[in-house]
Order: C-alpha cells, then structure tokens, then sequence
C-alpha cells in the first residue's frame, strides 16, 4: 500500500483527524484526540507506526520481518510496519486493531459522543 491509499483508509474512520504534531514529516492520525497511527510522508515504501496488543506484537515481529518495535514509542505497544511486501488485507488489519485499541481506551462519554456524530 502507498502512504496515500493509507491516509484515506485511516479519514474514511470515524471521527479521525490528522496532523503534524513532531515536525512537517510525520503525519499523525488521531481518534478522540489520542494518537493511532504515525506515518512518514518522505520514506518509501510506505512504513507507518500503530499501537497493537502486545502479544499479538510478538507474534508479528516473529512472522514479518517487516514488523518490528517502533522507533521512539513504546516498544511494547507500537510496532513500525514497512508495507513492501505485506498483504494489503494485513496492513488494514493492523490500522483497524490500533484505531479500535485506541478508541477503547476514550471515555465510555466520549466514545457515545463519536459514535453518535
């Protein structure tokens, strides 16, 4: 997947805003105002960060060498994702699993208040 294809796959979900919070690079992703996803908008292929269970963590970094632990994130929350070479069907999965991780954590207030947007 190119960086475009994921910055609409991650607009088209409820509630999401985008911006450059670090510097004019890295584009960031949030869902009630807490980050999901982090991508580079200079590095090719498309590689992206996203928050992730850490076990399910563990056994992608095992299967994919083109997962690993993110650079300047919690290591055991956030993995990086090169996309080259990944199926598109993952790449969705880890973006869905990191926004629902993320929107799970909002307050039951103002989880109604996006869902009801």
């Amino acid at each position: 997947m190119e960086t475009e294809e994921i910055r609409e796959y991650c607009l088209g979900k409820k509630a999401v805003t985008e911006g450059f919070p670090f510097d004019n690079e890295t584009l960031v992703f949030k869902v009630g105002g807490k980050m999901f996803l982090l991508i580079s908008l200079e590095k090719q292929p498309a590689t992206f960060s996203a928050k992730a269970d850490p076990e399910w963590s563990e056994e992608l970094r095992e299967n994919y060498p083109q997962i690993s632990g993110a650079y300047h994130m919690n290591k055991t929350h956030w993995n990086s994702v090169l996309c080259e070479g990944l199926k598109k069907e993952l790449i969705l999965k880890l973006i869905d699993h990191s926004y629902d991780l993320v929107f799970k954590s909002l307050t039951k207030k103002l989880q109604a208040e996006i869902l009801n947007s």
